[in-house]
This record gives C-alpha cells, sequence and structure tokens, in this order.
C-alpha cells in the first residue's frame, strides 16, 4: 500500500509538473502571440499616422533642358522633413500649349489641375516635378527651327525624360520611385515616354487614352456637331444632319492625304487648322501607336477617368485601356462619377465649364498617393 501511495504521490508531482511546463508555453506562446499583435497593431498605426501626416511644401525652382536651346521653367514641390528619401512624379501637359499648373494661354481658362496635384502630393510626401510645356515656351522658336520636322519628342517625350533624369540625380528622391503621370495626350505618350528613356516605376494615366489622336478627334468632332445640330431647326439643320451623313468618309480622306505622304514631302506639308503641325507630326503618332509600347512594359499602370469627360470618353477610352490591359494584376483602374477631363466636377458639360474655377477632385488626388505609396 505504501509502495502504491509513494507511485500515486511520485505520479501526481509529475502531472503537476507537465502542467506547469503545458502553462507555462501556453503562456510564452500567447505572450509572443500578444507581442506579435501589438507589433502589428504598431507597425499598422504607423502607417496609418504617416498616411494621414500632412507635411509642408518646399518649392524649388528647378529648369528643365538647362543649358539647351529649349531650357524651360518649372517647379520641384517636396515634403518638409520628411524621413529618408520620398517617391517623386513627372507631370507631363496634354496636346497644346500649356505652362507647368497645366494651364493653357487663355485668359479664360482659370484652373491649374498641375498645382493642384504637386501640391496635394508634396503634402502627401510624394515630391512632384512640372514645367512649361516646350511649344508654350518656345512655339514660335519650334516652327522656325524645325519646320514641319518636329514630332511629339520635340514637343514633348524629350523634356519629360529630362526632368526624369533630375528628379533621379536629386539625394532627397527615391531614385527607385519615379514615376511618370500624364494628362490626355500625356497619358497615352506616358508608355511611350517610359519606352524612349524614362524608365519609371509606374505609369499613371489622368483622361487619357491609348487610341490615336486622330480618332479621338474625330469622335470629339462628331460629338460637337450632332451638340450643334440640335440647336438648330428647318432646313439649315437638314442641311447639316445630310453633311453628317458622309462624315467619317470625308474625314478619311483628309487624313489619308496627308498620312499617305511620303516623309520628306510630309514635313513640307501643313495640315491645316491643326495647330502648325506638319503631315509628318501626324505621320509619327500614327506609326507609334500606344499599345506598341505596352505590350512590352511590365510596370504598374494607374488609369483614371472621370465619367462626364466628353474630350476622352468614358465608354470608348476608359473601356480601351481596360481591353489593352486586360489580365494584368498590377494594372488599377479608377472611374469617378461626375468629373470631367480636368478631373473636377462637372458643370456645363461643354468647353464652357473649363472657365469655371475648380480643383482636382479629393478623391482622386488621394488615390494618385494610395497608389504611388503601395507600388
Amino acid at each position: 500500500m505504501l509502495l502504491i501511495k509513494k507511485r500515486e504521490t511520485s505520479m501526481k508531482k509529475i502531472i503537476i509538473f507537465i502542467l506547469m511546463i503545458t502553462l507555462f508555453m501556453t503562456i510564452t506562446a500567447c505572450q509572443e502571440a500578444e507581442q506579435e499583435n501589438q507589433n502589428e497593431q504598431a507597425s499598422e498605426q504607423a502607417e496609418q499616422n504617416e498616411q494621414a501626416r500632412v507635411y509642408e511644401i518646399l518649392e524649388e525652382n528647378i529648369t528643365v533642358g538647362a543649358g539647351t536651346a529649349w531650357a524651360l521653367n518649372g517647379l520641384l514641390t517636396l515634403p518638409k522633413d520628411a524621413d529618408g528619401k520620398v517617391p517623386a512624379v513627372v507631370l507631363v501637359h496634354g496636346s497644346g500649349p500649356s505652362d507647368m499648373d497645366g494651364t493653357p494661354p487663355l485668359p479664360e481658362f482659370v484652373n491649374t489641375p498641375f498645382r493642384d496635384i504637386a501640391e496635394y502630393l508634396s503634402s502627401k510626401g510624394i515630391a512632384v516635378i512640372r514645367y512649361d510645356k516646350r511649344g508654350y515656351a518656345h512655339g514660335l522658336k519650334m516652327i522656325q527651327q524645325f519646320a514641319g520636322s518636329f514630332t511629339v519628342y520635340e514637343e514633348t517625350i524629350e523634356d519629360a525624360i529630362l526632368a526624369a533624369h533630375i528628379l533621379r540625380t536629386d539625394r532627397r528622391i527615391n531614385s527607385d520611385k519615379v514615376f511618370i503621370l500624364g494628362h490626355s495626350m500625356g497619358g497615352m505618350l506616358a508608355p511611350r515616354i517610359h519606352a524612349e528613356g524614362g524608365n519609371f516605376a509606374g505609369i499613371i494615366s489622368l483622361a487619357g487614352s491609348p487610341r490615336s489622336l486622330i480618332e479621338i478627334a474625330k469622335d470629339q468632332n462628331i460629338a460637337i456637331s450632332i451638340s450643334y445640330i440640335e440647336t438648330l431647326d428647318g432646313e439649315e439643320k437638314e442641311e447639316f444632319l445630310k453633311a453628317m451623313e458622309t462624315f467619317e468618309d470625308d474625314w478619311a480622306d483628309f487624313w489619308n492625304a496627308f498620312l499617305d505622304l511620303p516623309d520628306d514631302e510630309a514635313k513640307n506639308t501643313m495640315v491645316p487648322n491643326w495647330g502648325n503641325t506638319s503631315a509628318y507630326y501626324w505621320k509619327d503618332l500614327q506609326r507609334n501607336p500606344t499599345s506598341k509600347y505596352v505590350q512590352d512594359i511590365n510596370i504598374p499602370f494607374l488609369i483614371m477617368q472621370g465619367s462626364a469627360d466628353f474630350q476622352a470618353s468614358a465608354d470608348i477610352d476608359f473601356v480601351a485601356w481596360q481591353e489593352l490591359l486586360a489580365g494584368r494584376q498590377n494594372a488599377t483602374f479608377k472611374l469617378y462619377d461626375g468629373l470631367n477631363h480636368l478631373l473636377m466636377t462637372s458643370t456645363t458639360g461643354d468647353l464652357d465649364e473649363y472657365k469655371v474655377a475648380g480643383h482636382v477632385d479629393g478623391q482622386v488626388l488621394q488615390d494618385i498617393v494610395d497608389w504611388i505609396k503601395a507600388n
């Protein structure tokens, strides 16, 4: 009996010892799990704090193409007192002349979309470079020097590549995180700019399109014509409606007459009413479509479009991007209800709304910030 009791006592001690070890291991595991959870929460909180942080902005004058015949005034905006090197963005204009704020040289056009983007992004920890477009600063000189031989390379691409170089050689910038944001035609050209030397970390198209500019212009002209015809009546309306029956054929005949010219002749042939551009300028655009470059690009894309944009259509151009980038896990598409070509709230639904003072939509700006920081 005594032996049995001793064995029972020993067994109880062993069981108690095992329970103590198990309990200790459980407590330790719980403590480790709790510590890991706290670390995760701290990391998430730090990330949220960083996302929510609003920086003071530094503005520095820069020159794109310094020392060349095409020097352009510009601004570099930076977040003040940022921790470490920051990501950066090159802003690229749409078609036509405009200043560094994205404003054309017309007094009635008062909006500054590039300034809106630059100041917001820099307040959120992202550097931005913007500059006067070459056609704005040197338009007459370009016509005199290049005659009809200049293309979008001289007009836009070369300067965007030079701007990217300025960012990469700035010790405050993360050279591996330089992005391009192209508006309208700038969005169309962004893949080509990347492929021809931009070497960006990602591409943002703001109200851009992968379709040809001639095709987009055709649709714009049809829309404007239909809108105008709706204001007419009687014989005048019938006359315009009859003209519209052959519009597409007439459009094709008009452009083919220029696009079929040999290059040497195309450089000496101006396309009437198309901004002092030659047939060669348009030939270059036609033989270098966006799709030609996109197929070999693996970097992330962010495609942003307003539903009320009457220049780049949500139903056509936004869909064209989706089809071109179909199946890519690193392509993000954002469609914004009620926003126009400037990604501002649409008011009149025509060109007059560009004369109404506004700002780039806040959600658009925040989505750009979030996407850049995620890539």
